[in-house]
This record gives C-alpha cells, sequence and structure tokens, in this order.
C-alpha cells in the first residue's frame, strides 16, 4: 500500500500541523505502508508535475495549516495542478484525508475547501483531522487529541486496504456539469505539466509578456509616478507615533532597483531614498507597495502571502501597520 502526504505550510518549526504529520506517519510505518512526503514550500517551482506522483498512490494525505486563512498558496497550486494535469481516471481510486490545524480561525471552512476540491477533482474523501490550537505544546502532549489522529489515520487505512465504497456527493454531479476548454490525454496531461515547471519555457513566456507590459506602462505612465518623491510623502503623512518606539528599516523595491530608509524615534520620524543599514530589511515590488501605501492591503497581510520578503524582528513589520494608516 503506498500513501502520499502533501505537505502545503512554510515548514516553520512552530507549525503544529507538523507534529501530527509526525503522528501519521508512525501509525502507517507500524502498518507496513509505503509512505511518501512532498513538502510543496520545497517543491513550489515543480508543484505542476507532482500530480504524476499519485499514479502508484492508493491513498493520500493533504496537509495545511491556517495561519490567518485559507489553506495557503502551495496548496492551491497542487490542488490546480491536479485538475489541470492530474490522471483523471486515476485519481477516481484514491482516498484523501485532510489534515487542517489552525493557530487562527477558519479551519472548518478550510477543511471544507480541501474536501469539495477533491471531490471535483474526482476522488474519494474519508474522514478528516481539523482542530485549532493555541498551544502547540499542549496540543502534541495530549493523548486523548492523539488517539484521535491514530484512528483516523487507520480509519483511512482500512478503506483503502477493504476498498470502502463512498457515499455519491453532489460534487460528482458539478464535477460532470462544470465544461473543461481542453481534454487532454494522461501522456498529454503528463507533457503539459512538464512544460510548465521548465524554468527556460516559462522564463522565455515572462520575458514577452514583460516586454508589452513595459511598453503598455510607459503609455499609461502619469505626473505622480513620476515625482521624484515617490512614496516618500506617503509615509511623512500618514505617521502616527505609538508610545516609545524606536527602529529603522530598509524597504528594498525589486523592480526599481530603489531603497527607502525610514527611522523611527518615538514622535520623530525620517524618510528618504537611500540604501543605508537596518534593523528590518524588507524586499517586494513597487505594485505592492503603491496597494499599501493606497490602502488595498497591510504590510502583515504582504508578508503572509509572499508579496513581501522580510528578515529582522519580526514584530517590527506588525508595529509597521499601528504606526502608518494608509
Amino acid at each position: 500500500m503506498n500513501i502520499n502526504i502533501y505537505y502545503g505550510g512554510r515548514g516553520l518549526i512552530e507549525d503544529p500541523t507538523l507534529n501530527v504529520i509526525e503522528k501519521i506517519e508512525k501509525v502507517l510505518e507500524e502498518l507496513n505502508v509505503n509512505v511518501a512526503r512532498y513538502n510543496l514550500y520545497e517543491t513550489k517551482n515543480a508543484i505542476a508535475t507532482l500530480p504524476q506522483t499519485l499514479k502508484e498512490a492508493n491513498g493520500c494525505i493533504l496537509a495545511v495549516n491556517v495561519e490567518w486563512f485559507g489553506i495557503g498558496g502551495f496548496m492551491q497550486q497542487f490542488l490546480d495542478a491536479c485538475w489541470l494535469y492530474g490522471d483523471k481516471e486515476r485519481l477516481k481510486s484514491i482516498y484523501m484525508l485532510p489534515v487542517v490545524i489552525a493557530t487562527t480561525y477558519g479551519e472548518q471552512e478550510a477543511l471544507n475547501h480541501l474536501k469539495t476540491s477533491w471531490e471535483l477533482i474526482g476522488g474519494n474523501v474519508c474522514g478528516s483531522i481539523a482542530a485549532y490550537v493555541k498551544d502547540a505544546l499542549g496540543f502534541d502532549l495530549n493523548e486523548g487529541y492523539t488517539k484521535i489522529i491514530e484512528a483516523e489515520t487507520e480509519n483511512l487505512y482500512r478503506y483503502i486496504s477493504q476498498k470502502r465504497v463512498v457515499l455519491p456527493t453532489s460534487n460528482s454531479i458539478k464535477k460532470s456539469a462544470i465544461r473543461e476548454s481542453v481534454h487532454l490525454t494522461p501522456e498529454e496531461s503528463d507533457q503539459l505539466s512538464k512544460y510548465v515547471s521548465d524554468d527556460d519555457y516559462v522564463k522565455t513566456q515572462k520575458e514577452d509578456i514583460e516586454e508589452l507590459t513595459s511598453m503598455f506602462k510607459g503609455m499609461l505612465e502619469t505626473q505622480a509616478n513620476s515625482d521624484n518623491k515617490g512614496f516618500v510623502p506617503f509615509f511623512l503623512n500618514n505617521f502616527k507615533p505609538t508610545g516609545n518606539y524606536t527602529a529603522d528599516y530598509q524597504i528594498e523595491i525589486e523592480d526599481e532597483k530603489k531603497f527607502l530608509y525610514i527611522y523611527i524615534e518615538n514622535k520623530v520620524i525620517e524618510c528618504r531614498y537611500e540604501k543605508h543599514p537596518a534593523d528590518i530589511i524588507m524586499r517586494l515590488s513597487k505594485d505592492t507597495l503603491d496597494d499599501i501605501v493606497h490602502g488595498k492591503l497591510t504590510f502583515q497581510h504582504a508578508f503572509n502571502s509572499g508579496e513581501m520578503k522580510a528578515k529582522g524582528n519580526f514584530n517590527g513589520i506588525r508595529m509597521l501597520d499601528q504606526l502608518f494608516k494608509f
């Protein structure tokens, strides 16, 4: 028996989902099951090819952690790839156990998302593990919780070994009603997924798109965008001091190759274009920063979604949304 585990989190040490996966792996190994684990954050450039790893699998476990909302981008990409490039006939015989662990709210919504997606793809869902975890250590050491996890894992094993029939759902009707624009054979799907994950091929396509984009951007530039002051007035005019707080930030605007330096000491702020050593280093695109200063996005949201990368004191990132009311 072969069971694949697909982990859609970011691999953070404090993620309680990892402890749950370890308990599941231990049970499956005791049952002499061949377990293959795929950390999607490690294979993010090849997610389009991962549906091919399901060809020899009898079952799979989709495990995610809810840090702020939803199942996360990596798992969604994997589900999209299964829909686009997976062998639909093979997927019909695969049993899936969803695992959702939340450190905030929304585990039930994420669980329903996984179940519905897998049923629309054509697979079978059996059981589930979903929990809100406030204290990761307490959750890990709780014997009652461990027994529940072990029981659900054993239940997946029974479903597969006994080839149990799963009751039909309305999602199977939805699937047949969804019109697929392209009908591909499994071999064609396999080849297409390789093209999508081919960096050289994708790079060429991106270069063509970027060339067109830059041409249209030149046509649509406004006087405001050409202003030498750039983002500086936004930070100076929207600064809201919060008690005694001192820190400095270096924001690298990648596509413009510019550096914005911000120094804060209590009620005093300095903001200028300059490359300068800082406690907190952030890197993002001009469009992302533009969305932030126009109130469409927060710094914390940009960081969690991966649109902004940062290093240093992460508490300082949370403070930015308090210090600047855009």
